[in-house]
């Protein structure tokens, strides 16, 4: 059965704004090209578009043409407002945008551990108001919001979970209340992460992919077939929970503690950059733990040394490859990087085991297995580890001097380069060990083809990460699965809030008809 006049029409001018949304300002030619429209009609959805505020004359296409043809058309910007939220246990960040995105204001705003409820919405309500009036707009027409926790899926409110602070789930109610003609939409931050990796950042060629969040906490968001899943309970990449090896617990339904955040949340890393010699940094959240890696990648790299890249095929004809790691086995006589059967050969009595990760030395008959790396603290208690503060992982000496950078060990006359190199790879490695184990488990039920490590972490690891992850996950799983570091890290989450409020104000203008304004 034929669509009417009406539903033509309303197909063709969504067609047309999603082209402009998408590609920018267009001409009436080119409008024609990619929808397939005939010129009539391309030029009465134009007027039509035109005349209800939704599009507008922004330009021309080049100084040689001239008159109607040449005319670019754009999305009305100061149609509507935005504003995005992205909510985390410290504080708030702030943007209020125009319609295509373009940010008019910004606002931060810390929220100490001991600030009650209401003052800590208040502050945040505040900061909202003050952005908006430094934007000179009357009040932004839709709120997107990112939050940790999960998100009821038949009310979209918040759930209340334990680690939280009160004052997350209650401002979304303050911000409805105070701005009354907007509408305000909550999403786990670990899903508008992936939202935002999808239309902007590392995942813009993929329909099918999980983010990997690595900051502050661990998560995941689940991307299939170009549609983000979010599961009967909205609790879809709770990865943080996903029981692993080398915990010395299990986590509970109210504590992710034992399960993968105890492997990979920033405490952890920085926990683990502390065993491998390399300085804390002044706090054990998202932004230190990537500082270390950063750091640790960056001097690599100036080393000649990038860790981890290529592919299997890219190591030399004599070596083997181990099944759980990536990393290579030499050949007798070598160094060994660690295996985990007992089929390699052990080193020389007195050559020393290099690397470290998930392997181990296997010693001769009747002597006791030696454990390394992520083998050792799954049989020492990786919580004795984790649970540590800076001073106590160092051994109780002064971690650094103050306003010190974290990083290396100072230089010293022994060793005047700093810390050898070597540390920043046995680190970088152990790392990948840990992440690896989690993407794994993702790989092996979802098959997604692609993980983006995400977050500040693993925007911080950059290519020498992903690489060091990709070769794990080829000797753990049979499912080939590409790496990618995420290309937005830590802001992906504000972005996603802001796609997020730019998608709901457009399906309330691009409505049937297209006339109808958004509420104010």
């Amino acid at each position: 059965m034929p669509a009417s006049p009406s539903t033509a029409r309303a197909i063709n001018d969504r067609l047309a704004l999603g082209l402009l949304q998408d590609k920018g300002p267009l001409t009436a030619g080119q409008l024609k090209q990619l929808t397939g429209l005939s010129r009539p009609t391309v030029a009465d959805l134009v007027e039509r578009l035109g005349a209800a505020g939704l599009i507008t004359v922004v330009g021309e296409s080049g100084a040689a043409r001239r008159g109607p043809n040449a005319r670019l058309y754009g999305i009305a910007a100061d149609r509507a407002h935005l504003a995005a939220l992205d909510v985390r246990t410290e504080g708030v960040a702030v943007l209020v945008a125009d319609l295509v995105g373009r940010v008019l204001a910004e606002a931060s705003v810390p929220i100490e551990g001991d600030t009650g409820t209401g003052p800590a919405v208040q502050r945040v309500v505040a900061a909202v108001a003050g952005a908006v009036g430094r934007a000179g707009v009357e009040g932004p027409h839709t709120v997107g919001i990112g939050a940790p926790g999960l998100i009821d899926p038949a009310t979209g409110d918040l759930r209340d979970s334990a680690g939280l602070p009160a004052w997350h789930r209650s401002l979304s109610a303050a911000l409805q209340e105070r701005l009354p003609g907007a509408r305000v939409t909550v999403e786990n931050e670990t899903n508008l992460a992936a939202l935002a990796e999808q239309r902007e950042g590392a995942a813009r060629d993929r329909d099918t992919f999980v983010l990997l969040w690595l900051g502050h906490g661990t998560g995941a968001a689940v991307v299939l077939d170009g549609t983000l899943r979010r599961g009967a309970s909205g609790g879809t990449g709770e990865i943080g929970f996903l029981p692993v090896p080398g915990t010395p617990t299990l986590p509970s339904a109210t504590d992710c503690s034992g399960g993968f955040h105890t492997l990979a949340g920033a405490a952890a890393v920085v926990s683990l950059a502390a065993e491998h010699g390399l300085r804390p940094p002044p706090t054990a959240d998202g932004p230190g733990a990537a500082e270390l890696v950063r750091g640790a990648v960056e001097r690599l790299l100036t080393a000649g040394r990038p860790t981890g890249t290529g592919s299997p095929e890219d190591a030399p004809a004599n070596r083997s490859t181990g099944a759980a790691t990536g990393e290579e086995i030499p050949v007798t006589g070598e160094p060994v990087a660690g295996h985990s059967t007992g089929r390699e050969p052990r080193p020389e009595e007195g050559r020393p085991v290099v690397g470290g990760g998930a392997w181990e030395e296997i010693p001769a008959a009747g002597e006791p297995v030696v454990a390394r790396g992520a083998v050792a603290e799954a049989k020492a208690g990786l919580g004795a580890v984790v649970g540590r503060g800076p001073r106590e992982a160092l051994g109780g000496e002064e971690a650094r001097a103050v306003g010190e950078p974290a990083g290396r060990e100072p230089a010293t006359a022994a060793d005047p380069a700093g810390t050898a190199v070597g540390a920043d790879e046995r680190f970088l490695s152990a790392l990948a060990d840990r992440i690896a184990i989690g993407a794994a488990s993702v790989v092996a039920v979802l098959d997604p083809g692609c993980v983006v490590l995400g977050g500040e972490i693993g925007r911080a690891g950059g290519d020498v990460l992903a690489g060091l992850v990709a070769r794990r996950l080829r000797r753990m799983s049979p499912l080939p699965t590409e790496v990618r570091a995420g290309a937005l890290g830590g802001s992906a989450v504000l972005r996603g809030a802001l796609l997020t409020a730019r998608d709901r104000a457009q399906d309330i203008l691009w409505s049937d008809p297209p006339r109808s304004p958004v509420p104010s």
